[in-house]
């Protein structure tokens, strides 16, 4: 039997392939170990999102190289670069990684995962014979209901991918060009899926894709411009998949990741308002205010339709917690520009928030703009909005202390609220005695910066005993 390691990189999206891989694996009698120094093969699953991402990925192929080599047991050991980085970057590495990788595979071999290793065993390459390659173009693949499967997350959560690839034009972004055009999956198949996680013991969905918000429009026969707004009238849209996954039974969250700004509308607001298992919680990357900066972005947004979005969001949904990204040090970007992103932050004060310095990555518009930023600049300016949003974190977490919240036990001592997302935001420590998996009703007693102390309603604070406290 063969057994295979994998290591997944990057991003939740990235997971998912990993899964399938996995599943796949399972499916032709292959065995799934953690340990890579007892595998017949290591499969890399990378990221290329930025240069940091990259780095990563090419440390830990080198790594596994590097290991292989010192030992007996491991000296046959196949070594298979696959995801994004693959995707992207073949042609290059294939030459870069002549000696330590024996195979690339991209984002639709997935499901080929099997055969192609069996195909590497047959035929071991001569010394001077590159690596092959498994690509076949630009990526179409999108996993449906039925897909074999094996979920790496804990049994409580799991990220259902409702779409893949992306239409919008950021000059910052390379996915497009790696993940291919949008493409959604249909509202039956989400639901299906869904169905069977919950029949499992899943408590929370996570939707993700590259573009949630686009969900099902790219079927609609007239296609969408920016700013066309969900309208189920016209055709499938999220609004439909949430109707649809709300009424499953069961007692879950259903949660929002990756909307894209340009296409929510109230109809998505009244929905997510109107179906008790959506969570109280979006995810939506902004990346700037600045009318300047969102132009050179092409974020297919202005600034006024952003403040107005966000005023009708937190209008329409109360108690809604908004998490959203912005990007610093991008060419052209003004001391102006910061000054109005500062200050804008201010006035929305999300209550969770994330901040990128700008990456100048390959093949994107970006890279070849002029203005380049320094290092220096980007990394002054990132800490200028961070020091910000710390003091705004703190404000938020303060408010919260003396309320009573629902939250999802991710662990011994250490649960999340609605208004937390799994890995990215923060967490509510509670006593070690709180069943993991469960939700449970819980008083916040305090707050640590971005985390929150809390007790089970009707648990007197002398028996408190919480895992942050045995760290």
């Amino acid at each position: 039997m063969i057994k295979v390691s994998l290591i997944s990189l990057g991003c939740a999206k990235n997971l998912v392939d990993s899964e399938i891989m996995v599943g796949h694996l399972h499916q032709a009698g292959m065995a799934v170990i953690p340990e890579a120094e007892n595998a017949d093969v290591v499969i890399v699953n990378t990221c290329s999102f930025i240069d940091s991402s990259k780095e990563e990925s090419i440390g830990h192929i080198l790594d596994v190289h590097r290991e292989r080599g010192m030992t007996k047991r491991r000296k046959h050991q196949k070594l298979i670069v696959a995801g994004c980085m693959s995707q992207r970057f073949s042609k290059d590495l294939k030459s870069e990684l002549h000696d330590e990788v024996d195979a690339f595979i991209g984002l639709d071999q997935v499901t080929k995962v099997a055969p192609i290793i069996n195909e590497i065993f047959a035929k071991d390459r001569g010394k001077d014979e590159a690596p092959p390659v498994f690509i076949e173009g630009r990526s179409t693949y999108i996993p449906d209901y039925n897909t074999p499967r094996f979920r790496l997350t804990p049994k409580h959560f799991a990220y259902v991918k409702i779409a893949e690839g992306c239409n919008h034009p950021c000059t910052f972004c390379i996915i497009p060009q790696i993940r291919g055009r949008h493409r959604s999956r249909t509202v039956e198949s989400v639901v299906a899926e869904a169905r069977q996680l919950v029949k499992e013991g899943v408590k929370e969905l996570n939707l993700i894709s590259q573009d949630t918000t686009f969900f099902g429009m790219d079927t609609w026969d007239e296609r969408p411009s920016p700013r066309t707004p969900v309208d189920s009238s016209r055709g499938t849209a999220l609004t439909t998949l949430l109707r649809e996954l709300n009424a499953i039974e069961g007692d879950f969250w259903i949660r929002l990741l990756y909307t894209h700004p340009a296409h929510w509308s109230d109809e998505l607001i009244r929905t997510i308002a109107e179906c008790p298992k959506v969570a109280r919680y979006i995810d939506i990357p902004l990346q700037h205010i600045s009318d300047h900066m969102l132009g050179l972005m092409q974020r297919e947004t202005s600034s006024a339709y952003i403040r107005d979005l966000i005023r009708r969001i937190r209008a329409g949904i109360p108690g809604i917690t908004v998490r959203t990204t912005f990007i610093v040090g991008f060419p052209g970007e003004t001391e102006a520009d910061v000054d109005e992103l500062c200050a804008f932050i201010k006035e929305a004060k999300f209550e969770r928030l994330g901040v990128f310095r700008y990456s100048q990555e390959e093949g994107t518009r970006a890279a070849k703009m002029a203005e380049q930023l320094s290092p220096k600049l980007k990394e002054a300016r990132w800490h200028r909005v961070m020091k910000l949003q710390r003091e705004i974190a703190a404000e938020v977490s303060g408010r919260a202390v003396g309320k009573k919240l629902r939250v999802l036990v991710e662990e011994p001592g250490v649960a999340r609220a609605e208004g937390d997302a799994p890995d990215i935001d923060g967490r509510v420590y509670v006593p070690i005695t709180v069943p993991v998996g469960a939700f449970a009703e819980v008083k916040i007693t305090g707050c640590e910066d971005y985390d929150l102390l809390a007790l089970p309603v009707g648990q007197a604070p002398a028996t408190r005993k919480v895992a942050k406290q045995a760290q």
